[in-house]
């Protein structure tokens, strides 16, 4: 028999840290539906002795492109995965499962709000977002304000809803020069930190304190705030739903993940993060 070498100990010991790592669920992508997602990976960490791993890295479109590429199993996606994304990666078999819905906010900081800016059209969000507009009291506001607008990252679930609604198409969204915010938080805390400040935003983020959500004025005049009531029936035009992508059916602590999402108990966590479960809205696609 051969004598157990270094060598052989070193290979040993390279299997086993190799197996621990296929282990490993990893999941990654927006931080809207992280909340959710890092809260279950909690709970099966600490009940199923799981091991899971959860980031944020590039939000929907890193979402999209790590499970694409191999390095994640799952991907947190507040999107629809776009035509463009299919054909990027014409090998993969992007599966949607929605877990819940949420909607996207204009939100302005508190003194623009105290301004009496309450309420935006897609028009004058239009105007706002190619420079036509660039006072508040243009739009309503009591006295003269710059807008400072912080552009969310193209590639973002959030900015995607926002110019699906005012372009019909990320394609047909011009270039434009604002300065951009990544995540939640950070989108949150520039614009509270901002005079004269805007941006998109998980609805769920606007507190109502240092950044507050405007309403959208429709076609018909009609103005509209993102409440559950108004998503669920739709007449809210910037909802979305909140996605965990699997490349095909998911399978193994993938599938245990998704389930426990699915599951009743896993569906008390959406609305704990203000977001609206599948029961909430009827079980409707968005």
């Amino acid at each position: 028999m051969k004598p157990f070498s270094f060598l052989t100990a070193l290979a040993i010991a390279g299997s086993l840290v190799s197996t621990a790592a296929a282990d490993t669920l990893k999941i990654n992508g927006s931080t809207t539906v992280n909340l959710v997602v890092a809260e279950a990976a909690e709970i099966l960490r600490a009940e199923n002795k799981l091991d899971i791993q959860v980031d944020t890295q590039g939000g929907s479109a890193g979402g999209i492109s790590m499970l694409a590429d191999g390095l994640v199993q799952l991907g947190m996606i507040s999107k629809h995965v776009s035509d463009d994304d299919k054909a990027k990666y014409p090998k993969v078999n992007f599966v949607e499962n929605t877990i819940g819905v949420d909607s996207v906010a204009i939100i302005v900081s508190k003194d623009v709000w105290d301004n009496g800016v309450r309420a935006l059209s897609k028009q004058q969000l239009k105007d706002i977002y190619e420079g036509k507009i660039t006072n508040w009291n243009q739009v309503g506001g009591a006295k003269s304000q710059r807008i400072a607008f912080f552009n969310k990252e193209p590639g973002r679930g959030t900015w995607e809803v926002f110019v699906h609604w005012v372009y019909g198409s990320p394609k047909a969204a011009p270039q434009v020069s604002f300065p951009e915010v990544g995540g939640n938080e950070e989108t949150r805390n520039k614009v509270a930190g901002t005079r004269g400040a805007m941006s998109q935003l998980s609805a769920s983020w606007a507190d109502g304190q240092k950044v507050f959500a405007l309403a959208m004025v429709l076609d018909d005049g009609r103005k509209v705030e993102s409440t559950n009531e108004n998503i669920a029936n739709k007449t809210y035009p910037l909802s979305r739903p909140l996605t965990v992508l699997s490349n095909g059916p998911a399978t193994g602590t993938a599938k245990t993940m998704l389930d426990f999402l699915l599951s009743e108990r896993g569906q008390t966590l959406l609305p704990k993060h203000g977001y609206m479960n599948l029961k909430a809205v009827g079980g409707q696609k968005y």
